[in-house]
């Protein structure tokens, strides 16, 4: 029988050695004679992970073969079994339910809060009730293992201290609380964390009164759960019983460790003094309270691990944690003890320098024969970039933190077919579908991409109208499709789509009503298998995803019963990251990426610790949504900043090693980074003695950078006469003057910009709308008084007009339309009627065809024409009409002149030019006309009769130059003039640009 009264079996392996080694070693060296004895033994672990690591150590120092005693990790979920195979029995008259699974666990907990939450007029979405349905399952996990009753929610007094939101919460979370136990009765089954307590209490009784037969170690625990501490009392106190703690700070003055709390109450006050919860022995402390040891019990284990860092380590580490309240001891150490010889600082400027220093250390490392090296970081991007970079020189990284689900292949694919039902065809979620790598998968995976990129072409500018029907609207044939080209393409990509369509009409049907939970996933189960061929289900991401849905349509009926299309993404995202994925095999043999709970009892010859900034290591503490912070200090519930001490313990542990590396980086995406106060603190204990990595952050920024800068040039293509257009439009001669490159890249190579997919209306699309309603006012209307209006709210009044041109445009362009509708008849009444709308006439000048479409064409009193321009934003200046850089109205009354125009029945004099924008003018009503010109003319404006000779002109110049001629199209050769910036990056403008050379200066070849 264990005694009671037996001083306790505790140790601890400091940091400075390898603990999982160090175990090993310890006992084989103290059981290992006898080879039975070890398979008779049984070592309590933490985790997997650390039966692996323990493992592992075993191998390597076992000088031959041995049977290794049974590794039991208490953390795990088949702990009834592990255990039961421990006890051999596990014992008679213990009747212990099964543990609910844990997805018909969430789906119940999910439905439990939209239920209550509707009840009391708080209704939340399928998505969102998943989310306070995971957070409800962890503080009912946090209550069963600190053994709290939650009937003592009820007991509490202090509801009326706390704010609305809290109080609201914690009548929720008591309905909830009242409501779970009859679910899990009404199946037979407990929770997890309440079995765990039940098969770990049973084992403290059973091990106090029959201990085991061989030997038993607790090692490397840091919890303070009652049901574990239990165990712990009992193995140490058992004949063969040892507790092995990891870390535990034996240098710390008896002062410095009362300091980090907890503390007592003040009988005067009542007052609680706040414990040092973020302090890395602070767990640690608060087990040996719960099992009755004091520090000075334990001891030293007396065994190494073989390649340990010196001893002086671990009182560095001590003095570098201190509590704030006795860092002032820092000034008064000698440099041995606040000097950490083996570790080294270092700071990069950004997250991707520090992952690319970080894979050099590595690479570094493994050029030394069985030396093994480790990133440690709790920030999975850091992880990823530096597994990227590692692959540059094949070395695959053993990430055992893994992947979570919803960001492997499989995973994102069963995501995106959510975000299509959810936000109905939308643009981007639909390509982000069809250009999925699993989708058409294999042969047909390049006429499928084909096929694709033809409807990404289509589907530019603002999003279409919702669903499958506003995809087939997109797709129909337009008549204001210009030319054969655009007309084929819409053709082609409608036939493929016609083929498509039946397998994504289900997604459809899912936005039209709120749908139970199993259908949907089925439905995206069977579009997933259709689309990628099966491909999604294959490998191990594919399996673990495969039995991830199998999980939830079992568990699915228990689940949200109301759910919406829209909730659907949300939810799915919040079940797929819960679990992760990783490969099945491991990786380099000495080299691997751990988070902080892989890394724990574990060590290698190079520790590197990254991410070291605030709010990464230590990460901030998530907020508990249902208990509020006193409701948990009321409860004997671990504050939020025990977390922060978990992480500090696991710094500590992994200073440890004989060489380490701490790094962080200045910025942490677009912002300063705040170092960790980690790091902060090694700074100002040991100052200028803290060494720093030399030279590996020059070579991380020189790896990619360029021996030598060659920057291109200013661009002035030539080609050859017979390659430059013969025909032109007048809205293209005004680029051809301002920016003959981009006239070249548009007109000669043929390239013109791509709208954003799903993007705002800008004022090419404004311009239709205004440009149309015109037009059909003139032509089926009449322009007769009245009808601009009705005909401006009949364009909108469709499907196919985007919500916001709706919502923002539709009252300007109302307010525009009837000042037009009276312009327009204060016009008539003077004479002044409109002839011609879109019209669209040609010319040869200059050897050049010249064309244009006329917005309107209206023929004064005198029999002359005045042509007029509609922009909806503000027009040219006068000056720039001058200058020859706004030539279109000039150029349409060249072509009126010479009779370009059929419908004027021959040449026409042009005697106005005007412009009638639909913009805010200045007496800030919507709608006004402005003229660049003034009969006769002035120092700004061109005269009314000079003007189609003045751009003509102009234009002769300009076709000399570059149409007929041989000029080089020079790249912004006019740079002080507004410009689109459509090919900027083609002509490579950040380059050349500004460097001081006069742009007709730089000579093809030039490097800058």
């Amino acid at each position: 029988m264990a005694e009671e009264g037996r001083s306790p079996a505790v140790y601890t392996i400091p940091a400075h050695r390898a603990f999982s080694d160090a175990l090993a070693k310890g006992v084989i060296a103290r059981h290992g004679k006898d080879v039975l004895a070890l398979a008779r033994g049984i070592i309590l672990l933490p985790n997997n992970r650390a039966v692996r690591a323990v493992r592992d150590s075993f191998v390597r120092h076992c000088d031959g073969g041995l049977l290794m005693p049974r590794l039991v990790p208490i953390g795990d979920e088949e702990l009834g079994e592990r255990l039961g195979n421990a006890l051999d029995p596990l014992g008679e008259g213990l009747d212990v339910p099964p543990a609910i699974p844990a997805m018909e666990r969430q789906m119940i907990l999910a439905r439990l809060v939209q239920q209550v939450r509707a009840e009391h007029r708080q209704p939340v979405d399928a998505g969102e009730a998943m989310r306070l349905g995971q957070a409800l399952g962890q503080s009912i996990d946090q209550l069963h293992i600190e053994q709290v009753d939650p009937r003592a929610l009820r007991g509490l007094s202090v509801g009326e201290e706390l704010s609305g939101h809290w109080r609201a919460s914690l009548r929720l979370l008591s309905i909830l609380l009242d409501r779970w136990p009859e679910e899990l009765a009404r199946l037979g089954m407990i929770d997890l964390a309440d079995r765990r307590n039940r098969l770990l209490d049973h084992v403290a009784r059973r091990w106090r009164e029959a201990p085991p037969a061989g030997f038993v170690i607790v090692a490397g625990i840091s919890t303070t759960a009652p049901a574990i501490c239990h165990v712990l009392r009992t193995v140490a106190r058992m004949p063969q019983g040892q507790v092995v703690l990891a870390e535990l700070d034996m240098d710390m003055s008896a002062e410095e460790w009362d300091a980090i709390g907890p503390f007592d109450a003040d009988p005067a006050t009542g007052h609680r003094p706040r414990a040092q919860e973020s302090h890395p022995q602070y767990v640690l402390k608060r087990m040996l309270d719960r099992i009755g040891v004091a520090r000075d019990e334990v001891a030293l284990w007396r065994w190494g691990g073989g390649h340990d860092a010196r001893a002086v380590r671990a009182r560095n580490i001590s003095n570098a944690m201190l509590v704030p309240a006795h860092t002032a001891k820092w000034r008064m150490l000698k440099a041995a003890e606040r000097t950490l010889n083996g570790v080294r600082t270092m700071e990069l400027a950004t997250p991707a320098l520090e992952a690319q220093a970080i894979a050099l250390l590595l690479r570094q490392a493994v050029e030394t024969p069985e030396r093994t090296a480790a990133l440690v970081t709790p920030d999975r991007a850091l992880a990823t970039r530096v597994a990227a970079h590692l692959k540059r020189w094949n070395i695959e990284a053993d990430d055992s933190a893994g992947q979570p689900l919803a960001l492997t292949p499989p995973g994102t694919l069963l995501l995106a077919l959510a975000r299509v039902a959810a936000e109905r065809f939308a643009p981007v979620a639909l390509l982000d579908l069809l250009k999925h790598p699993l989708v058409r998968k294999g042969e047909e995976r390049l006429g499928w991409l084909d096929e694709v990129r033809g409807l990404d072409l289509l589907l530019r500018g603002p999003r279409p109208a919702p669903g499958l029907a506003g995809l087939d609207a997109r797709l129909a044939p337009r008549p204001e499709d210009e030319g054969d080209r655009q007309a084929k393409l819409r053709a082609s990509v409608a036939r493929w789509w016609a083929g498509q369509r039946a397998l994504f009409a289900p997604l459809d049907a899912l936005a039209e009503e709120s749908r139970d939970l199993p259908h949907m996933l089925g439905l995206l189960r069977e579009a997933a298998s259709v689309l990628s061929g099966d491909q999604v289900w294959a490998g191990h991401q594919g399996r673990a995803l495969s039995e991830m849905v199998a999980e939830m349509e079992r568990a699915a009926p228990s689940g949200p019963q109301s759910v919406e299309a829209a909730a659907l993404p949300d939810l799915l995202r919040r079940l797929l990251e819960t679990q992760a994925v990783r490969p099945p095999q491991g990786g380099h043999p000495r080299i691997a990426i751990y988070g902080l709970l892989e890394a724990r009892l574990q060590q290698a010859d190079l520790m590197i610790l990254a991410g070291l900034n605030e709010g990464t290591w230590p990460g901030l503490p998530a907020p508990d949504p249902w208990l509020a912070p006193r409701i948990r200090q009321e409860l004997g519930l671990p504050g939020l900043e025990q977390r922060i001490g978990l992480s500090a313990h696991d710094f500590a542990s992994a200073l440890g090693a004989p060489e380490v590396v701490i790094s962080r980086s200045r910025r942490s995406g677009n912002a300063p980074a705040i170092a960790s106060r980690f790091w902060l603190r090694l700074q100002a204990m040991a100052g200028e003695h803290l060494d720093r990595v030399e030279d590996i952050g020059d070579w991380a920024e020189r790896m990619d950078r360029p021996a030598r800068h060659l920057p291109a040039p200013c661009p002035r293509p030539c080609p050859p006469l017979d390659l430059r257009p013969t025909r032109v439009a007048v809205t293209q001669v005004d680029r051809l003057a301002a920016d003959p490159y981009a006239f070249y890249a548009g007109k000669i190579l043929g390239l013109s910009p791509l709208e954003r997919i799903d993007a705002d209306p800008g004022a090419a699309w404004r311009g239709t709308y205004v440009h149309r309603m015109l037009e059909l006012w003139f032509r089926e209307d009449k322009c007769a008084p009245g009808r601009l209006e009705e005909r401006t709210r009949g364009l909108f009044r469709g499907g196919e007009s985007h919500p916001i041109l709706r919502a923002l445009w539709l009252p300007r362009l109302l307010e525009s339309a009837r000042w037009i509708d009276a312009q327009v008849t204060q016009d008539a009444a003077e004479g002044r009627e409109m002839k011609l709308v879109e019209s669209r006439g040609e010319i040869s000048l200059g050897g050049v065809t010249l064309y244009g479409t006329a917005d309107r064409l209206d023929r004064l009193a005198d029999g002359s024409i005045a042509i007029v321009d509609y922009k909806t934003g503000k027009p040219p200046s006068a000056r720039q009409v001058k200058e020859g850089f706004a030539l279109q109205l000039g150029l349409l009354g060249v072509i009126a002149e010479q009779g370009g125009f059929d419908g004027l029945g021959g040449p026409a004099t042009p005697a106005a030019f005007e412009y009638w924008s639909a913009a805010k003018g200045k007496d800030g009503a919507f709608g006004y006309r402005v003229s660049p010109v003034k009969p006769g003319g002035d120092k700004n404006r061109v005269a009314t009769e000079d003007m189609t000779r003045h751009a003509a002109s102009h234009f002769l110049t300009d076709a000399g130059k570059w149409l007929t001629g041989t000029e080089p199209f020079v790249a912004q050769l006019n740079p002080e003039l507004p410009s689109y910036g459509d090919y900027d990056q083609l002509m490579r403008l950040e380059e050349w640009y500004g460097r001081g050379n006069p742009v007709g200066a730089v000579t093809e070849g030039a490097d800058g």
